[in-house]
């Protein structure tokens, strides 16, 4: 759906350009705000005749504009906000077993702290 309604979009910008650009320019453009009888007569005036094509471009805009912010609430709907919380960490590499001191390998002669060889030592006299 969403495809389609992005679809849609497109191919009525496209229409809305070609649309625009068939319009013959109204004249003056800005440069007849600045003032003088083209004021009265432009903002002043009497209300023209709509053509087909300033009909056109309404309505393909319309179109454009509802297409637009449909697609932007169906945009915002699909990405369902998450909490920091609950989002699950990634997982790496496990974690190393904890070192308890009693458990560790040691050679026989460093876990006694040479007492052996002091043992030796005594009983010989």
């Amino acid at each position: 759906m969403y495809g389609i309604l992005l679809a849609a979009l497109v191919l009525d910008g496209i229409f809305m350009t070609v649309v625009i650009l068939l319009q013959s320019g109204k004249g003056g453009g800005l440069a007849a705000v600045g003032g003088g009888s083209a004021m009265t007569e432009g903002l002043l005036g009497g209300r023209q005749a709509t053509t087909v094509l300033t009909r056109t471009t309404w309505i393909s805009g319309t179109i454009f504009m509802v297409l637009a912010l449909t697609l932007s609430i169906m945009s915002s709907r699909a990405r369902a906000p998450q909490s920091v919380i609950q989002v699950q960490a990634p997982s790496a590499a496990p974690a190393p077993a904890p070192v308890v001191p009693g458990l560790v390998d040691e050679p026989a002669g460093a876990a006694t702290g040479g007492a052996a060889a002091a043992d030796t030592g005594n009983s010989g006299n």
